[in-house]
């Protein structure tokens, strides 16, 4: 699907967007693959690793400005949306902003793409969005809803949108894993709950959960990727054996429980082997054949959520992880 297509990533120099184009690059042979984001020393950092590759292109924008979009956009054929304000205290506190770049930059790209005639775009969303109960959540729910509704907004062009939803990245940028790692030498590691739990996703299955969307896609489903649970005191143990956890209490906005399906979407949901699709309730696309393809209809009241997922990833499991990516979050 992407040899010798042009591909752009909004918010490309995240976390996600440093895992996604080494994949592409070496999977894919695309004409082009476009950075574009805000920040201009990140996109400066992240070319010194593409130099000589004439595939990379970097652009500076906005998800907020509607023209830089529409420049940006022209004759590409995919897009992945990651470009987010995603941490959740930074949103409660600065409301304003998040739903300026979350919701209204959603609307832009929405416009932007169809107008441009892109072939498909995937936005990636988060546990978040499912039930909110922080700002982050909420503006993610929009503009989860805002793609999904984008395939009957487009009318008769051809731009089909879908989204991807999973949930604690291991390893990203502002996650718990490095953040464990950097202070276990001073021998107390905070935690805000005991009870606390969460799903664990690697990049590089996000990155598969992406290609699996563009592949799969009809337009207007959500998907939801099968992965591990574990508690967050058992992380801090295997990271750091030696330290004491300390609970400090929930941050404004958190949640003690991650749930990336809630009950109230389970009469739209299908089961895979190795993920779930939510399908839109809107136009009766839940009932499509070629959206529910080969799909089982979870059961009524169905709910997946981090404390009651049948999935526990094992303290070997996050080891091997550890192991494996020990380069890029430091010395375990």
């Amino acid at each position: 699907m992407f040899d010798h297509a042009s591909i752009l990533i909004t918010g490309g120099t995240g976390s996600f967007g440093h895992t996604f184009i080494p994949m592409l690059l070496t999977r894919y042979n695309p004409k082009k693959v476009i950075i574009f984001s805000r920040d201009e020393m990140k996109q400066w950092e992240m070319a010194k690793l593409f130099q000589g590759d004439e595939r990379v292109r970097f652009f500076i924008g906005d998800v907020r400005d509607r023209e830089r979009l529409y420049r940006a956009l022209d004759g590409v054929d995919y897009v992945v949306h990651a470009a987010a304000t995603k941490i959740v205290p930074t949103a409660e506190y600065n409301p304003f902003e998040c739903v300026k770049t979350n919701v209204l930059g959603a609307m832009n790209l929405i416009d932007a793409c169809i107008d441009k005639g892109v072939k498909k775009v995937v936005a990636l969303s988060t546990d978040k969005a499912s039930s909110p109960i922080n700002l982050y959540g909420a503006t993610k729910l929009t503009s989860d809803k805002l793609f999904v509704a984008g395939n009957h907004y487009a009318g008769h062009q051809k731009t089909r949108f879908s989204v991807v939803r999973y949930g604690n990245v291991m390893g990203s940028r502002g996650s718990v894993i490095p953040f464990f790692v950097s202070i276990k030498d001073k021998g107390v590691l905070p935690i805000t709950d005991n009870r606390m739990t969460r799903f664990m996703i690697s990049l590089e299955q996000g990155v598969e959960l992406v290609w699996h969307a563009f592949e799969d896609m009809e337009g207007g489903e959500i998907y939801v990727k099968k992965i591990p649970s574990m508690k967050v005191t058992d992380l801090a143990r295997v990271v750091a054996p030696d330290a004491v956890q300390e609970e400090v209490g929930i941050r404004p906005g958190e949640k003690l429980h991650e749930q990336m399906i809630g009950i109230e979407d389970a009469y739209y949901t299908y089961e895979y082997p190795e993920h779930f699709k939510i399908l839109p309730a809107i136009n009766s696309w839940d009932q499509d054949a070629n959206r529910i393809k080969d799909g089982k209809k979870v059961p009524e009241g169905f709910e997946y959520s981090s404390d009651s997922n049948p999935e526990w990833m094992s303290d070997a499991d996050l080891w091997a992880w550890l192991d494996s990516h020990w380069d890029k979050i430091g010395a375990i």
